[in-house]
């Protein structure tokens, strides 16, 4: 798929799921366009914009993978997994909960330093599924970020991450974005 063609894809599927204009209207501006295609998969599993998986599906940290922007070739980035329906998609007081933050990646998932180590998604079976968002920000030149910068690993030290205000105050700037729903591996409809 072409980085346009999936921009408007992304761009709908962010829509529809009532993410913009909903809870990442200040993380996700409303006219983004994204200058990288963010793939992310668990195990043989891939993330396309809205994909369903189950709590058991993504106990192990997933592969991250996009190509060189074309105009910033030596650049790194900071990767951010986070849940907006922390605790619940109807009580959402806890969002937005970090689940997975990974700075100074390279283009095709090389190096990178964990800020925050991997928790995987983890809704209630009584919950409705929660929405994931998986944010690529470039990082300003020189940025070198550490796990205190961040925030703590402790559960509470989790909840109510801000990412954008993170994102402004470290110059950060928003370049791909991808998203799932997972639901707990008991839940049913």
């Amino acid at each position: 798929m072409s980085l346009a063609a999936h921009a408007q894809a992304l761009t709908s599927s962010l829509s529809a799921a009532n993410l913009v204009s909903g809870p990442a209207a200040g993380l996700i501006p409303a006219f983004f366009s994204p200058t990288t295609q963010l793939a992310v998969s668990f195990g043989s599993k891939a993330v396309e914009l809205g994909t369903f998986f189950r709590a058991g599906e993504c106990k192990q940290a997933p592969q991250i993978l996009f190509p060189l922007e074309a105009a910033e070739p030596g650049a790194s980035y900071l990767f951010i997994l986070t849940d907006p329906d922390a605790p619940t998609p109807d009580d959402p007081k806890f969002a937005f909960w970090r689940h997975w933050v990974v700075g100074g990646l390279k283009p095709d998932g090389q190096g990178g330093s964990t800020l925050t180590e991997y928790l995987g998604p983890g809704p209630k079976d009584d919950s409705k599924p929660h929405r994931y968002l998986f944010l690529l920000y470039r990082e300003p030149a020189g940025l070198a970020l550490t796990k205190e910068d961040v925030g703590g690993e402790e559960f509470v030290q989790r909840r109510s991450f801000r990412p954008a205000e993170f994102a402004e105050k470290h110059g950060l700037r928003l370049v791909g974005v991808n998203w799932m729903t997972c639901a707990g591996d008991g839940w049913k409809e």
